[in-house]
């Protein structure tokens, strides 16, 4: 089980790899299929869930960003950026009240992040 495991996450960090590769240079739709793939690999790649929020963002699939982007804030709930990019999808869906509280969690994370360190 454990070779299984780490097949896993090395199947996990190609793929995000890979995707990464293709949004850097604006080839939006193989990012989000390798996206998908290292999210299947592990769904616990932060990242991951981030890069797909943005692909799917940049093509305006705001469905699909704004579910990743619920993932990645479940992932990462004390990270300001988490919660603001969910606002920004929310916001250029029209979601303005959802977006109004995803930004007011960032700013509290952000603001608690600037009080202690």
């Amino acid at each position: 089980m454990p070779f299984r495991h780490l097949a896993a996450m090395s199947d996990a960090v190609a793929h995000y790899k890979e995707a990464f590769d293709h949004f850097l240079h604006e080839r939006l739709e193989p990012a989000i299929e390798a996206y998908r793939r290292c999210v299947a690999a592990d769904p616990s790649h932060a990242r991951a869930w981030n890069g797909l929020a943005m692909s799917l963002g940049k093509l305006g699939q705001l469905d699909g960003a704004i579910e990743a982007g619920k993932r990645l804030a479940e992932l990462e709930p004390d990270d300001p950026l988490s919660h603001t990019s969910l606002s920004i999808f929310y916001q250029q869906k029209g979601m303005i009240a959802e977006a109004e509280e995803e930004k007011a969690i960032a700013m509290r994370l952000q603001m608690a992040q600037q009080e202690s360190g």
